[in-house]
């Protein structure tokens, strides 16, 4: 089996300077593996803009795609392929197995004198919390991180976190809103009951939703953020987006 879980991306490893260790779990996103939807709150504009063609996943041989799916046919997307497969076919085993990665990279982060990031949602949009909520009690000095487009799931968390009973939400996990172009009063929920909005722009701009926006590009450390809007320079397939998706005019 593949690992499931990777470290190395140029944008997380700037975390490292804020003393973390930052892992990512990487699913070909929507319906791309060809067995199941991992992306069910996924706009158009957000599919076909998918970070999954960003860096390294969006570099093939002679720009050659596959067949099913229309991605890159490198070996990051074959990978990520085999990993959502393997969540949809063998769900125990997969989850066996993220736990026994989280442990070895826990213990790494621990000789390195930093704290463990995990982002359970690189390129997908599952309801972890419900998926395999003992990650949370059995990992309790991990932070674990993603966004989603779910708002009824961020409005749990955004209550959870503020007024909720213990036990609403895992303590230890942290979600971001991603604004898409279908969604935009949902991102004026978010932001008013105190939740954060990630929005992707040709440019940054100093403000949005009439706020200061904040730089999400200079680390993937979502959880030390401000409940703010959240900017993120566009990448891969998103740079030609024209779908609303990618906020333009900067």
């Amino acid at each position: 089996m593949r690992s499931l879980l990777t470290l190395g991306n140029p944008k997380t490893a700037k975390g490292a300077a804020a003393g973390y260790l930052t892992a990512v779990l990487h699913l070909s996103p929507v319906d791309s593996a060809g067995c199941g939807n991992v992306c069910p709150y996924a706009s158009p504009g957000c599919a076909a803009s998918c970070l999954t063609t960003a860096g390294r996943g969006g570099i093939a041989k002679g720009g050659a795609v596959r067949k099913d799916n229309g991605l890159p046919d490198n070996a990051i997307q074959a990978a990520r392929i085999e990993r959502t497969r393997l969540f949809f076919t063998a769900r125990p085993a997969f989850v066996e197995a993220l736990i026994v990665e989280i442990e070895r990279l826990r213990r790494k982060a621990e000789r390195k004198g930093v704290r463990l990031a995990v982002r359970l949602n690189g390129t997908s949009d599952l309801a972890w919390e419900r998926i395999a909520p003992q990650l949370f009690t059995i990992f309790p000095t991990v932070q674990f991180y993603d966004y989603t487009k779910g708002i009824e799931r961020m409005l749990r968390f955004v209550n959870a976190r503020s007024c909720g009973p213990v036990g609403a939400w895992p303590a230890n996990y942290d979600l971001t809103f991603s604004r898409s172009e279908d969604n935009e009063s949902d991102c004026r929920r978010v932001l008013d009951a105190g939740g954060r909005v990630a929005v992707v722009f040709d440019v940054i701009p100093p403000t949005y939703y009439q706020l200061p926006v904040v730089d999400g590009d200079a680390s993937d450390l979502r959880f030390l953020d401000p409940s703010l809007p959240i900017g993120l320079v566009a990448k891969g397939r998103a740079k030609r987006d024209r779908s609303g998706f990618v906020v333009r005019g900067g």
